[in-house]
């Protein structure tokens, strides 16, 4: 990203002082309670018959979880949105709302893992079958779509990092009458607003750069508002993944300073992504940045790519010379973090995660946090001195 982003639009969106707040507090006050009690008989039957709108259990509503929510919306361009207690919740509850038995949905190749493991595991045992394709091949997701309930998207794609002509892809799922979702934990509204792009509904993992300080487990659709409401009924009440006020209101602080974050993991990421594409060591850089052009739609990068070594690195040295660099999984926080690609093919799974997932044994994936370029390119330097000489 360079000078020409304009952030004064997000300023206003997330970091003015909100006039409405309890006490004329800066920032809102936190709503921990489980249930909501009734001024009398007459507003309990309205509410229950859907004539009003009032928090009843925080299950299902509670006031610093709709101030995020509100907030998420906003900033994704979107009429509402819904908060879960982790991205995995908000991903199951999304597409759990919109599938039945012996439906098929589209899935681009190297989406999260987990979402993966989702996918081969309840939605089989609900005869929900998958076709995974290249989405950096439009005929290819062209050919999968006719009879497909949704297309799951991902740009850029975990790992590996492709990114997507989202709005291209977006056209084509409405053409065939297909629902597209998309996870943008990646981008972050900062860099991609998918639903502008034509996508129907766009969610987050908010542990990553939504909250960004590694301290928060949540997760947030964005859509339509009828969208949004089957969601909010049909699953989000039975499933259980709710939002808890604490987090969401953990996840407001994050968000005041999501687009100065977002910009310094940029800055120090991609030139950190073109220092290693000029190292001896290194076969491979996967940083959308790296290629001719960003695909419409996406306006900036993130702190978290991949490389892959050529032969000869020790992986089991590098990381553990590694100072500034933590293993650990999950990123978007202000710490770096880095996961070895071998561990990852390593792991046990079904076979068709190789072809869906797989990365390379010689690959590793780094998150670059905030700690500064230099400070953190010394790091990677000495480690990968190290991890040769052995």
């Amino acid at each position: 990203m360079n000078d020409k982003h304009d952030f004064s639009e997000f300023a206003s969106l997330i970091t003015a002082h909100d006039e409405g707040n309890a006490f004329d507090a800066v920032v809102p006050p936190i709503v921990q309670t489980s249930l909501f009690t009734f001024s009398d008989y007459d507003e309990m039957v309205a509410t229950y018959r859907g004539e009003k709108q009032r928090p009843v259990y925080s299950r299902g509503l509670n006031p610093t979880v709709r101030i995020f929510e509100d907030m998420l919306a906003r900033l994704e361009g979107a009429e509402d949105a819904l908060g879960f207690g982790s991205g995995m919740a908000t991903i199951s509850s999304t597409v759990l709302t919109f599938v039945q038995p012996g439906d098929r949905i589209v899935a681009v190749r190297h989406v999260y893992p987990d979402a993966f493991r989702f996918f081969e595991t309840i939605l089989k045992r609900m005869r929900v079958e998958v076709t995974y394709v290249d989405g950096r091949d439009e005929d290819a997701v062209a050919a999968a779509l006719p009879g497909a309930k949704l297309i799951y998207l991902e740009s850029p794609t975990s790992w590996v990092m492709h990114a997507h002509d989202v709005g291209a892809l977006a056209a084509l799922a409405r053409h065939h009458g297909v629902l597209s979702i998309i996870d943008n934990s990646w981008a972050s509204p900062v860099f991609q607003r998918p639903l502008t792009l034509g996508v129907d509904l766009v969610l987050h993992s908010a542990s990553k750069y939504l909250g960004g300080h590694s301290d928060v487990v949540a997760g947030v659709v964005a859509g339509p508002k009828a969208l949004i409401d089957r969601i909010r009924n049909e699953t989000l009440p039975y499933l259980g993944g709710k939002l808890s006020p604490f987090d969401a209101w953990l996840l407001i602080r994050g968000m005041r300073t999501l687009p100065v974050r977002m910009k310094a993991h940029e800055a120090s990421a991609l030139e950190i992504a073109r220092r290693l594409q000029a190292h001896e060591q290194v076969e491979t850089v996967c940083h959308p940045a790296l290629a001719n052009s960003l695909p419409p739609g996406l306006v900036g990068t993130s702190g978290l790519f991949s490389f892959i070594f050529k032969p000869g690195i020790d992986l089991k040295i590098f990381c553990n010379q590694l100072r500034y660099f933590k293993m650990g999984v999950s990123w978007g926080g202000h710490e770096s973090l880095i996961v070895p690609g071998d561990v990852v093919a390593a792991q046990k799974a079904p076979p068709s995660f190789a072809e869906a997932f797989g990365v390379d044994p010689l690959s590793v994936r780094l998150h670059v946090g905030l700690e500064g370029t230099e400070a953190l390119w010394s790091d990677l330097v000495a480690a990968i001195s190290a991890a040769t000489e052995s």
